[in-house]
């Protein structure tokens, strides 16, 4: 053969320097300067159809994805050139490092930084580089032949098909199973009590036995999908690489957590055991404090309205202890991002909280005050009806007009609360009214009168007489007040509607003149409607004559 000559040998010469420049060659690491002993080595696996031929070392000036990317931009572009031969592939040795190359395209410097990578030499790291790089190129030919793509569909379209009748199968044992499961769990298990308090019941212990098969089932099933996927992704040559990074992608995050969990489960196994303890706990307070408010426990001086507020109480110092008592076990407790979101809450929580603590606080005062209840009639503030729900912050009151008043706590603290129901069912409310009369009319007459008119008044409470107050002797009249009692606050209006009535028919009847709102002289003839004209149309006939309702005064009597 005959010698290059010096030209042409000093032009090979920069070439090669050229393409280990652009290859990210070793031979300019001594310039960089030494790297820190600590310092993570910056590698890049060169993969060609998800398959790792070697790994490169990047340098200052050329990361190592950039030179790995570029080291198998050049081999596809051989492997996808029909006429070139993969045993052509040779390895030129310079002072720059381990060329190789196949025909007049340069693939990849192999320098003696490559080879500290696999604890090689470069020489031994080239010859192996090569090898695999030839078969590298074999295979990317047969898998994007017309054989290899119909193989890898026939291959995909049996995965498919198996997956297919394997989910089916899986999906109707699934069902059958657990419909066996729960026809036999239902015979045989039963609720677990102490003394006569049920503490857990047999559908809550098959709920939690379905929720841990129901959890293996789809672990299951999503095994099977992910298993179908990988193998899939697999046999074609353009996303075998996604396959098989695929376990990576998805297995490693679940790999790393699992590896977490089993380093964190004795503590993690404590905060279990007290989770359970606590639970079984508050759940026998809430079957005690049950049986305190359905009267069936008696406590003394402990009123049952007070059951559901004290075991509220008694729930957030139980779980608060618990907290304090699991807060070391819990896995990064004490690491500082822990430990700053937990200062963060807190910080929120106080700030955000001072009037939802207040009405809280309220709330509960009231209940151990004994201030109103559910179903009471009150007054708080302006605000009057009845008490339709009282929560932990706020009150609600449903008014006459079937309006909903929603009042805060705190505030009810601080205002006068009126309650229309407490002594009412017990001794009875009195609902008073007044009317003025002339000072000619005498006081029994009128006091006689009134007392007609709540006889005739239905509403009222049996054996509780009405009675008559002299209020006021005025300038032109006396004030009257009629005091009736009622049982029923909630009818306190329509109730005194009926009084009203009644009142205006006996004056009626008897010729007296009401003389309130106001008196300025006398008429000529006194201001009362004549017994003829009190059905006037368009008012119904009445059912009786006025006579009979004379004789037959209505008066209902107290509801059982």
């Amino acid at each position: 053969m005959k010698e290059p000559s010096a030209p042409a040998a000093r032009a090979r010469w920069i070439a090669l320097l050229v393409l280990t420049l652009a290859s990210g060659g070793g031979g300019l690491r001594a310039q960089a300067g030494p790297a820190p002993p600590d310092a993570p080595l910056d590698t890049a696996p060169v993969e060609l159809d998800g398959e790792t031929l070697f790994r490169v070392r990047g340098v200052p000036t050329l990361p190592a994805e950039d030179r790995a990317e570029a080291v198998v931009e050049r081999l596809a572009l051989l492997a996808a050139d029909p006429g070139f031969d993969p045993e052509s592939l040779r390895i030129v040795e310079s002072d720059l490092g381990s060329v190789i190359q196949g025909g007049t395209t340069r693939v990849v410097a192999i320098t003696e930084s490559d080879g500290e990578i696999e604890g090689l030499r470069r020489q031994e790291l080239a010859e192996i580089a090569r090898v695999r790089m030839q078969e590298a190129v074999r295979r990317y030919r047969e898998d994007r032949s017309r054989a290899g793509l119909l193989a890898a569909l026939g291959r995909a379209g049996v995965a498919l098909a198996i997956f297919g009748a394997v989910l089916g199968l899986l999906i109707a044992l699934g069902r059958r199973v657990g419909t066996n499961l729960r026809e036999r769990f239902q015979r045989r298990v039963h609720g677990v009590a102490v003394a006569s308090f049920e503490v857990i019941r047999a559908e809550r212990i098959w709920g939690y036995f379905a929720s841990l098969l129901r959890g293996a089932y789809w672990l299951v099933l999503l095994g099977l999908c992910f298993a179908w996927l990988v193998f899939t992704l697999r046999q074609f040559p353009w996303t075998r690489g996604a396959g098989k990074h695929l376990d990576d992608w998805l297995v490693g995050p679940v790999t790393a957590i699992a590896r977490g969990i089993a380093e964190s489960v004795p503590d993690l196994l404590f905060v279990l055991v007290l989770a359970l303890v606590v639970r079984w706990f508050l759940k026998l307070v809430r079957l005690f404090f049950d049986a305190v408010s359905r009267g069936e426990v008696t406590l003394g001086g402990f009123a049952p309205e007070w059951a559901t507020p004290t075991y509220k109480l008694l729930r957030i110092a139980i779980v608060a202890f618990a907290v304090v008592v699991a807060y070391p076990y819990i896995p990064g407790s004490e690491s500082p991002a822990f430990k700053g979101i937990s200062i963060f809450l807190g910080v929120v929580f106080s700030l955000g909280s001072s009037s939802a603590t207040s009405n809280i606080v309220a709330g509960y005062a009231m209940t151990y005050r004994g201030v109103f209840k559910e179903g009471d009639v009150v007054r708080i503030g302006d605000a009057t009806g009845v008490v339709s729900q009282v929560r932990l912050q706020v009150t609600h009151l449903r008014t006459p007009k079937n309006e909903l008043v929603v009042i805060p706590n705190s505030r009810i603290l601080e205002s006068e609360v009126v309650n229309y129901s407490a002594l009412a069912r017990t001794e009875g409310l009195i609902l008073p009214t007044t009317v003025g009369i002339g000072y000619e009319t005498p006081w029994r007459q009128v006091e006689a009168m009134l007392l007609l008119a709540a006889a005739r008044t239905p509403g009222l409470v049996a054996g509780r007489r009405p009675f008559v107050l002299q209020k006021a002797l005025g300038d032109f009249a006396v004030t009257y007040e009629l005091n009736v009692y009622i049982d029923d606050p909630a009818r306190r209006l329509a109730t005194l509607a009926d009084l009203h009535r009644n009142i205006l028919d006996v004056f009626n009847e008897h010729g007296v003149q009401i003389m309130t709102p106001a008196y300025e002289g006398d008429t000529e003839e006194p201001k009362v409607v004549p017994r003829e004209r009190w059905f006037d149309a368009p008012a119904p006939p009445p059912a009786l004559g006025v006579e009979a309702a004379e004789a037959e005064p209505v008066q209902r009597q107290k509801p059982a």
